[in-house]
């Protein structure tokens, strides 16, 4: 199996703070903004998105959706993504579950105050109906193709209750890939595995997935990071490349790369996780950022992560289809929920305790 050993010391010399820039922030679990902006977009699980400029929190939301959202430990508003073209068209996209914990995925525009949103712009692209609380993977984001990308867990409840993790015919345990610039809601991609498919949904670009906790698309290599959250032993991170549609990842066959449920099992064909580790070392897998900031270039290509129980922050870099440098940093926090980057590429974690934090090398 992939690596599964602590990593290995950070590099000589080069030591990471974590620079609190906000805190008292209600469940903050995703950071981002547009590139070359100087705002940082913060999403609260509770529904709100808050700007940080100059390392103040604006008192006033940029978008306040607080009253559509559930409350699940789960659920809530769980990120925003840019529209490619934000700067001149405005747009922008979030994904959350509705007050009966159905996942949404709609897309708001700038108002005439250009820090706040035009609630009345709301305009749905994705319904997906959730059976039940948990397992809403929920992380959206643009690839350098312009298309959207869209992760989605298994339904929830436990094992894979619900068969959707090897089942193509739901839109469940997968991630998406759709362009919201053509046709409405959405078109499907000529190039997506199943477009014209009699059966299978157009929109999957990926399946066999549990709860992916944060996806990364590293465009200077043309790689998908995907973290998977493991049922009662292992967590896993993949590196597949972003051209490879159809990829399997293999829930509920495996669970990392054991066999779930069996004692024996068919893995052939399935996408296998390049790093994983057991429930010694954790519970639930935080997948982070590819770092391609300019301020710390000694980090440059690492891929961190993190996990919710541990307080651990570890890196690898991903070399010649093998994990490379893996690190374990003397940096601690605990209940970090998400990863981002600001408009610059610099690399923020979010916490389960209000607040955001950004990595920075120590003089």
């Amino acid at each position: 199996g992939p690596p599964a050993d602590p990593p290995g010391d950070p590099p000589a010399g080069l030591e990471l703070v974590l620079v609190e820039v906000a805190s008292g922030l209600s469940r903050p679990v995703h950071v981002a903004a547009p590139p070359g902006d100087d705002r940082l977009f913060v999403v609260e699980k509770t529904g709100t998105v808050r700007i940080i400029r100059g390392g103040q929190v604006d008192p006033s939301p940029f978008l306040d959706i607080s009253g559509q959202v559930s409350r699940g430990n789960e659920q809530g508003l769980l990120s925003i993504a840019f529209h490619p073209a934000f700067e001149q068209n405005g747009s922008f996209f979030v994904y959350y579950t509705d007050a009966s914990g159905d996942s949404r995925v709609v897309r708001y525009s700038v108002g005439a105050n250009p820090d706040r949103a035009d609630l009345g712009s709301a305009s749905v692209l994705l319904e997906v109906p959730q059976p039940r609380g948990n397992h809403n993977g929920g992380h959206i984001l643009f690839g350098p193709d312009g298309m959207l990308y869209i992760s989605l867990g298994d339904g929830g409840g436990a094992g894979d209750q619900f068969d959707t993790g090897q089942d193509r015919t739901s839109l469940l345990g997968t991630i998406l890939r759709i362009d919201i610039d053509s046709g409405f809601p959405y078109a499907i991609p000529p190039d997506n595995p199943y477009a014209g498919h009699a059966t299978f949904r157009p929109e999957i670009w990926a399946w066999g997935l549990r709860n992916p906790w944060r996806l990364d698309i590293d465009v200077d290599e043309g790689l998908l990071y995907t973290a998977d959250v493991g049922q009662n032993r292992i967590e896993e991170i993949n590196v597949a490349p972003l051209a490879s549609g159809g990829l399997n990842y293999g829930w509920s066959i495996l669970e990392g790369t054991e066999c779930f449920g069996s004692d024996s099992c068919d893995s052939s064909g399935l996408e296998l996780p390049v790093v994983e580790y057991t429930h010694s070392d954790g519970c639930s897998v935080t997948g982070g950022v590819v770092y391609r900031g300019s301020a710390i270039p000694d980090l440059y290509g690492h891929y961190f992560y993190s996990d919710y129980c541990s307080d651990w922050v570890r890196s690898f870099r991903w070399e010649t289809g093998a994990v490379a440098d893996a690190t374990e940093w003397t940096i601690t926090a605990g209940g970090v929920t998400s990863y981002g980057r600001d408009g610059a590429g610099e690399v923020y974690i979010t916490t389960d305790g209000g607040r955001v934090y950004r990595f920075e090398a120590t003089p």
